[in-house]
């Protein structure tokens, strides 16, 4: 039985085969195997990756308060920029200013001193006397004041016992009561510079404090104090 004759290189040699044969021309070089762990050995160590840093809390409110910073900065200088408004021949247009508002004036906490009344151009003098009763008088208790009444006005006045009245120190008012005293005060017309005395009498003991006349019931009031 024959057997087939292996193949003849190129060169008439046979290739050698084992460790470190070359091949021969036209064939491939084997693939070197990769170094790696022996079987059954442990890996290889690797180092780990770096952690990764994570920003601190005061970083990013740094962060935040910069950028509101800025923006209040933006909003600034917008509205900064809009006020500086120029007119087409590129001069700056007059700002329009309201009037300033005048100061209030300090009040003054003293007190104003009250202006004097004006002088009544009738005078009253008035002064305590005794009763003398007339043949009206009932028995009962009076109390009668002098009064002299001046006209220092340019009309006449008119006088009468019912124009005056009395008020004592209770601040009792005790009307004129007629013909109790035979010095009773006459009802009369003074001219100007004209005065008259007589006797206003009120019903009751009390002590007098001033004395009021009316011109004419409803006309002005003058007041005269008794001493």
């Amino acid at each position: 039985m024959t057997h087939p004759n292996p193949p003849r290189s190129p060169y008439g040699q046979q290739p050698r085969h084992g460790h470190g044969a070359q091949p021969g021309y036209g064939y491939p070089a084997p693939q070197q195997p990769h170094p790696g762990p022996y079987a059954g050995g442990p890996a290889p160590y690797q180092t780990p990756p770096p952690p990764k840093k994570r920003m601190s809390t005061w970083a990013v409110a740094g962060i935040a308060f910069g950028g509101v910073f800025a923006f209040l900065i933006l909003v600034g200088a917008i509205a900064g920029s809009g006020d500086d408004t120029t007119q087409a021949d590129g001069k700056a247009a007059p700002k329009s200013s309201a009037p300033a508002e005048p100061a209030q004036e300090k009040k003054d906490d003293t007190p104003a001193e009250s202006e004097p009344a004006p002088q009544s151009p009738v005078k009253i003098a008035a002064k305590k006397t005794a009763f003398a009763p007339s043949i009206l008088h009932d028995g009962g208790a009076y109390t009668s004041v002098q009064v002299t009444i001046t006209n220092n006005s340019d009309k006449k006045i008119s006088v009468n016992p019912l124009y005056f009245s009395l008020t004592d120190t209770g601040g009792s008012k005790h009307t004129a009561e007629l013909g109790v005293d035979e010095n009773q005060m006459d009802t009369t017309d003074l001219a100007p510079g004209e005065n008259m005395t007589g006797v206003i009498t009120g019903k009751g003991g009390f002590t007098p404090k001033y004395v009021t006349y009316t011109d004419g019931l409803l006309g002005d009031t003058v007041r005269g104090d008794v001493s």
